[in-house]
């Protein structure tokens, strides 16, 4: 044995968990692997692949065949630096363009094919705040800062303070979509740039006046396309005669280098001749629209200067990942806000959440329904199934599920959301198949035998009293669940038998045999 084979032999090891995020926007697809090791997240290997997803959509909002193909073959560069991640350890989000394409479903579904992974497609608002966490994490910065983000379909604004958004606000304006508007013959004109920037500062408008109220100290940059434009006003800043070829830093973002660039552009005056070392040739297309933008956001919120982040959603996405697999998770206090909303009868939903759990324990590997995720959303939706009890105690069922549909839910997906949602709106009275939405995340099969168990859960505690019930067993197989109770237990509690014949009789709709014993 040589002196290297053993070295090593007595360094102490931690626990390490590889954890890999996929960002599908609307530009390109950003892949990110990383090693979480004593609570720090780690980045190990990076995969980039540009796609131009939001050149596709059309102005039905349908995505093309061809746009959808890019897709699927970026994703085909992506699935060797994927495989073998255990599912609770990969978290895959799509952003602007699968938000607002009306056939979302078709990628969805033949991604999953390529990656056994679910994609979730996450809001405008949710798409900022994992921006914010990812700038966060990796940049010192002390008092309020703002922080941008220009992709390929939607701009993200967020004001925060250390670790905290205050302000999240996501507008539909891209580099994608503007240079399919305004520069897609690939001219280079004054009177395009125009107006380029006066859309943008249009759309701009129903924001710009409280973020400016709300103010920052410090401006931060963090997509590709301010990193291109930080790399331009770097080299427009060059000393030829300088002897030193050691890389400079970034130059600070300003007005007048903004203003300075469209010049440049307008003095090329195509796409193709724009001569800058430092810009790709991936980039070249979309940069144009992308200065318009910027330019237009320093003008409607007066920034005075902007500095460039590395990070950004992946990031975000990636130290999600970490706070969650160290149990911080985000929906804990999205959850505590809605309770405290709402005025949420915080014992009942306690008792709800006990029993459910109880029953999900006993059932979870029969009924293979072992999935992290599907217990975590099973928990939150005992634990929020009453938010609607505010509106009317009739129906609680249906203004609960349409106040967590329509609700901004920090820490939950678009689907998510949805599940949540269809979980409450099915917690008593009448299963209706008809209402359940079909989802990429989530199996119909999954769906169904949580409703069972919440319902239960909440029929169970009915009478709103601690101590009150005994010990259940619960037994599943196949579409059938035996609940087990005491001797003569039932007999004593006339009510409650009979509620459960009643509930036998209704999960008969979704294929569920329920038996009482």
């Amino acid at each position: 044995m040589t002196e290297f084979e053993n070295a090593f032999d007595s360094v102490a090891t931690r626990e390490v968990t590889k954890v890999a995020a996929l960002d599908i926007g609307s530009n390109s697809f950003h892949l990110v692997i990383a090693r979480i090791v004593a609570g720090s997240v780690q980045i190990l290997h990076r995969v980039k692949q540009k796609v131009r997803l939001a050149e596709g959509l059309d102005e039905r909002q349908i995505l093309s065949d061809e746009a959808i193909q890019r897709g699927l073959e970026a994703l085909q560069t992506c699935k060797e630096s994927m495989q073998g991640f255990n599912p609770d350890t990969v978290r895959i989000v799509a952003t602007h363009t699968l938000r607002r394409a009306r056939n979302a479903d078709v990628f969805i579904k033949a991604a999953r094919q390529i990656i056994p992974y679910p994609v979730e497609v996450i809001s405008g608002v949710e798409e900022a705040r994992l921006i914010y966490l990812g700038v966060a994490h990796t940049s010192a910065a002390s008092g309020k800062r703002l922080i941008i983000d220009i992709g390929g379909g939607s701009t993200e604004f967020i004001i925060g303070k250390g670790f905290d958004p205050l302000l999240l606000r996501s507008v539909k304006m891209g580099c994608v979509s503007f240079t399919h508007q305004f520069f897609k013959e690939g001219e280079l004109k004054s009177k395009a740039f125009k107006k380029a920037i006066t859309a943008a500062q249009q759309e701009l408008e129903i924001i710009s006046d409280r973020y400016r109220s709300l103010g920052w100290k410090s401006c931060l940059g963090s997509s590709g396309t301010i990193r291109t434009i930080a790399n331009l006003i770097s080299e427009l800043n060059e000393d030829p005669d300088a002897e030193n070829n050691e890389p400079q830093p970034l130059a600070k973002i300003t007005l007048s280098g903004l203003e300075k660039l469209i010049e440049q552009c307008c003095d090329c005056g195509k796409i193709t001749k724009l001569d800058f070392s430092t810009l790709s040739e991936d980039r070249r297309v979309v940069f144009p629209a992308g200065l318009a933008i910027l330019t237009a956001i320093f003008k409607s919120l007066n920034i005075s200067e902007m500095e460039y982040s590395p990070s950004a959603l992946r990031e975000g996405v990636l130290y999600e990942m970490e706070d969650r697999l160290e149990h911080h998770d985000i929906r804990q206090r999205t959850a505590q806000s809605m309770a405290t909303r709402y005025d949420v009868d915080i014992e009942q939903a306690q008792r709800v959440l006990a029993t459910t759990t109880h029953l999900y324990q006993q059932c979870k590997s029969s009924w293979d329904i072992k999935r992290n995720e599907l217990q975590s959303m099973l928990g939150w939706a005992a634990l929020l199934h009453e938010v609607g009890l505010q509106i009317n105690s009739r129906g609680v069922q249906k203004h609960s599920a349409y106040i967590l549909k329509n609700t901004e839910l920090p820490g939950f997906n678009q689907e998510q959301q949805y599940f949540l949602a269809t979980l409450v709106a099915m917690h008593r009275k009448k299963i209706r198949k008809e209402e359940l939405l079909q989802l990429q995340q989530f199996t119909e099969e999954e769906t169904f035998k949580l409703i069972v168990l919440l319902r239960l859960g909440v029929l169970l505690n009915i009478h709103r009293q601690d101590d009150l019930l005994p010990n259940i067993e619960c037994h599943a197989e196949n579409n059938r669940l035996v609940l087990s109770f005491p001797e003569n237990w039932l007999e004593q509690s006339i009510l409650m038998q009979a509620d459960l014949e009643t509930e036998s009789m209704r999960l008969k709709n979704i294929g569920i045999k329920l038996i009482i014993q």
